[in-house]
């Protein structure tokens, strides 16, 4: 429990008090325990095999709980007793992450808060009554209300999470939870429906086994495809380190320069798959400097004309390294064309506006940003409205006035907090870990150009 903030533990111990509240039976009520028992074993069951290493060990946070018997316990029982079906599996669930038995408590109280909350709206909404099983087609509609109450609740105490315990702004920390958790509890809960449906057909409890077969299937192969997505982000995770590893004075800048480029990706509006391209495009830019020799990338001072030609290699070097590597897509060629100019002074190819890759010109505005917002061998950090100035007045020859511009407006709204770990997140988890932040120092007197933004420079 020393891990966890007060505040959050406060906040966890709120959620857990209202989860009992909600559980305790109502007066006069009577549901079927027999019924209660059944589907809390089964969703118990569930959760053990869902988390499981072969088969979902890899699901990210919350995505792996199997919500279809929840929610068949949502359409067949008084919400007091829905509610009390995730309680025993949630206790009982494998969690990798220690204070352990704080996660439990937590999952256990806001499963059964998001159960009774959806069961309370299905019975104002008119759904049938407990036992009496779904009345086609008039059930549709509580049982969608009931499904976004489930959603809505979830998102509600996640985002509480985030802020208490993890720290996100709360201007962020709901952004995004809702619309993506609806579509797959959406989708289970259509199974739980059809569960409710068979276990109060003249077939029973056994038929409504029946519908977790398929649902089993998708779970397995959901938990595959995240399995691959855990072996691309180790992949890149181990590039990263190497280069940081070999150039002592850019620690922490690849990952810098990723979150930079997301900045700009969805001040843009760019959808989820191109902002994660961006995100491994910024996170992998300087992965040919492990073909760069040491002693360049760790000399003090200024480079030779020759030096300089060498270590103006890396892109085409990174993008070698790269080459083979097919879920990073475009990313490829912004690894390649990162160092290029609006008015072709760039390199390696001395491409001119839009022949440069859109990707490329995102990820050279974050490169440069960060460049000049950190220490380096040959000069020191700038605050960022000095770096952003510099920028703006780059903008048109150096950079795509457009990207800058993007850049500016997420930074106006958000800020930059240039702390870092040596891990590769998940997008839109927070960040853990001990913090390396560049120091920070006063600003040198202004030049022409600044290194970071000159062609050729580290």
């Amino acid at each position: 429990m020393r891990s966890v903030p007060v505040r959050a533990r406060v906040y966890i111990l709120c959620v857990a008090l209202a989860g009992v509240a909600c559980a305790a039976p109502a007066p006069g009520a009577r549901p079927s325990w027999p019924a209660v028992a059944l589907l809390a074993v089964l969703y118990a069951g569930c959760e053990q095999i869902t988390r499981c290493r072969v088969v979902g060990g890899h699901a990210p946070r919350g995505l792996g709980t199997f919500f279809p018997v929840l929610l068949a316990g949502v359409f067949l029982l008084p919400p007091s007793a829905a509610a009390l079906v995730a309680v025993p599996g949630a206790l009982l669930a494998r969690i990798d992450r220690e204070p352990r038995w704080v996660r439990r408590l937590w999952r256990a109280s806001q499963l059964a808060l998001a159960a009774w909350a959806s069961a309370r709206v299905y019975a104002v909404l008119g759904g049938p009554a407990a036992g009496a099983g779904p009345d086609f087609p008039h059930v549709l509609g509580p049982a969608g209300a009931a499904v976004l109450a489930f959603s809505a609740v979830l998102t509600v105490l996640d985002g509480g999470v985030l802020v208490t315990a993890e720290r996100v702004p709360a201007r962020t920390a709901w952004r995004g939870l809702f619309l993506r958790s609806l579509a797959p509890v959406t989708v289970h809960g259509l199974a739980g429906l059809m569960m409710a449906v068979l276990w109060t057909s003249p077939y029973g409890p056994a038929a409504a086994l029946l519908v977790l077969l398929p649902m089993g299937v998708s779970c397995w192969a959901f938990a595959q495809y995240h399995r691959e997505r855990a072996a691309h982000q180790a992949t890149i995770r181990a590039l990263v380190q190497a280069v940081d590893l070999k150039d002592k004075y850019t620690r922490g800048h690849s990952e810098r320069v990723g979150r930079a480029s997301v900045l700009i990706a969805r001040e843009l509006g760019m959808d989820d798959d191109r902002v994660e391209v961006l995100r491994f495009a910024g996170i992998l830019h300087d992965v040919g400097k492990l073909g760069v020799p040491t002693r360049l990338l760790r000399k003090d001072g200024p480079l030779t004309p020759e030096e300089r030609r060498i270590i103006e290699l890396h892109p085409e070097y990174g993008h070698e390294m790269v080459r083979g590597i097919g879920f990073l897509g475009e990313a490829r060629a912004a690894i390649l064309h990162h160092h290029e100019r609006m008015d072709g002074g760039g390199y390696p190819y001395g491409l001119t506006g839009p022949q440069i890759p859109e990707c490329a010109r995102v990820v050279a505005v974050a490169d440069a940003f960060d460049a000049m917002t950190s220490t380096r061998s040959y000069r020191r950090a700038r605050p960022v409205e000095a770096a952003v100035a510099e920028l703006n007045r780059c903008a048109g020859a150096h950079f795509d006035p457009v990207m800058v511009g993007a850049l500016t407006r997420a930074l106006d709204r958000y800020g930059w907090h240039p702390e870092v770990t040596a891990d590769v997140p998940e997008q839109g988890a927070p960040e853990q870990g001990a913090p390396v932040p560049p120091p920070v120092l006063p600003s040198p007197a202004p030049a022409p150009a600044p290194a970071a933004v000159r062609p050729g420079a580290r």
